[in-house]
C-alpha cells in the first residue's frame, strides 16, 4: 500500500471535530498493584467527562467488559469493544488516524515496543492499532517506525513537535537517522515542519513523550510547560524548549506565539523516582477540555490559563495522581477519531 499522503491523507489538529474517543481498560497488574482498582476507577471518570462531549469507545478485554459497563453506569455515553489488550495507553499503542478533506478517514498503524522494551510483554497492545481499524473497516497504513501517539504534536497545518529524547532513542529505530525518521513522519502524517525539542520531564518512563511539554492550542500558538525554579530537575530542559519554540517557525512560515504554563510541584512515586506531572497532558473533546489536577497549589492557575486558551470549551478538572502513578495522564489513556463530512 501507498503511504498516506500518496493518497492525500494528513493529521488533523486534535481541536477538530472528532466523532468518539477511543480510551483502553487498565488491566497490567505488574504495573499498577495495589494502585489497579484506584486506576480503574481514575479511568471510568475520565471516560463519563470525555462523554458528556462526545462518544467514548473503551478497549477492553473480554472477561473485564461487565465490569466497565458496571463503573460506567447506563446512558453514560461510554460503549465497549471487547478486544485483546495489555494495558491501557491507547495513545501510544492505538491507531493515529488520517482525513483527506474529502470525507475520507484512515488510520496509521505504527510500531509499537512498549517504549523501547520497557515490558515483557506487550503483543496484544502491538496489535490494537491494527484491530481497531479493521473493527472500523478503516483504510490502514502500517509505518515501518517505532513511535508512540504520545511522543507528537500537530497544528493540522503541517507542523509537528517532538523531542529528540524520545525519536531519537536507541530503543525505538536505532537503525534509523534523523532524516529517515522525518521523512517518515513526512509521507505518514503530512508534516512539511518538524520542530524538534530537545528533553522532556526527568524519570518520564516515555523517554520524553512531548505531550507532557508542549502542545499546539491553535495554528501558531503553543502552550508550553516552564518552572522558575532554577534548582529543578526539569529547569534546563524546559528552558531549552521554550527557547527553541520561541526560535522555530511553523509550516507556514509564522513565528509561534508561546504561552507557558507552570509545572506543579514535584512528587515522587512509591519507586522513589519523579511523577512526570503536567498540566499539558488534557483531552480536547468536542466543545470541552478535560484536563487533571494534582492536588497542587498551581491547579486552580492553570486551570485558568487552559480555560484562557480554549475560551469556545468548557474545561473540567478532574484528580488524576492514581493515573499519573502508572506512568501518563488524561492525553495518555485517550486517542481521538475524527469526524468527517464527505
Amino acid at each position: 500500500m501507498s503511504v498516506p499522503t500518496d493518497d492525500g491523507f494528513y493529521m488533523p489538529a486534535e481541536w477538530e471535530p472528532h466523532k468518539r474517543c477511543w480510551m483502553a481498560w487498565p488491566c497490567r497488574t505488574e504495573l499498577w498493584g495495589e494502585g489497579l482498582d484506584a486506576a480503574r476507577t481514575a479511568y471510568t471518570e475520565i471516560a463519563k467527562a470525555i462523554a458528556a462531549f462526545e462518544p467514548v469507545t473503551m478497549v477492553a478485554n473480554g472477561e473485564e467488559i461487565a465490569e466497565v459497563s458496571l463503573r460506567s453506569g447506563a446512558g453514560s455515553g461510554v460503549a465497549c469493544l471487547p478486544l485483546a489488550h495489555d494495558d491501557s495507553w491507547i495513545r501510544d499503542n492505538g491507531p493515529t488516524f488520517l482525513i483527506d478533506g474529502k470525507g475520507g478517514v484512515a488510520g496509521v498503524d505504527w510500531g509499537f515496543n512498549a517504549w523501547g522494551d520497557k515490558f515483557d510483554n506487550y503483543e496484544n497492545d502491538a496489535a490494537v492499532a491494527g484491530a481497531i481499524l479493521e473493527h472500523l473497516k478503516m483504510p490502514a497504513y502500517r509505518a515501518p517506525l517505532v513511535l508512540e501517539g504520545g511522543s507528537i504534536h500537530v497544528d493540522g497545518e503541517g507542523t509537528l513537535l517532538t523531542t529528540e529524547q524520545c525519536l531519537l532513542n536507541a530503543n525505538r529505530n536505532p537503525k534509523l537517522s534523523r532524516k529517515q525518521i522525518e521523512q517518515h513522519l513526512r509521507a505518514h502524517l503530512g508534516i512539511r515542519q518538524i520542530i524538534w525539542l530537545g528533553q522532556g520531564l526527568e524519570d518520564d518512563d516515555t523517554d520524553g513523550h512531548v505531550d507532557n511539554v508542549a502542545c499546539f492550542v491553535r495554528p501558531g500558538v503553543v502552550l508550553a510547560l516552564s518552572t522558575e525554579d532554577e534548582d529543578d530537575g526539569n529547569y534546563t530542559a524546559l528552558q531549552d524548549n521554550l527557547a527553541r519554540l520561541r526560535a522555530a517557525k511553523d509550516a507556514a512560515g509564522r513565528s509561534l506565539e508561546v504561552i507557558e504554563i507552570p509545572q506543579p510541584a514535584r512528587r515522587t512515586g512509591e519507586d522513589g523516582r519523579r511523577l512526570a506531572l503536567s498540566y499539558i497532558n488534557f483531552y480536547i473533546a468536542n466543545g470541552g477540555v478535560v484536563m487533571p489536577s494534582f492536588e497542587d497549589a498551581k491547579d486552580e492557575g492553570a486551570f485558568a490559563i487552559v480555560a484562557k486558551c480554549f475560551p469556545d470549551r468548557e474545561v473540567r478538572q478532574l484528580p488524576m495522581l492514581d493515573v499519573v502513578c502508572g506512568g501518563g495522564g488524561i492525553h495518555c489513556i485517550t486517542q481521538q477519531q475524527p469526524a468527517v463530512e464527505s
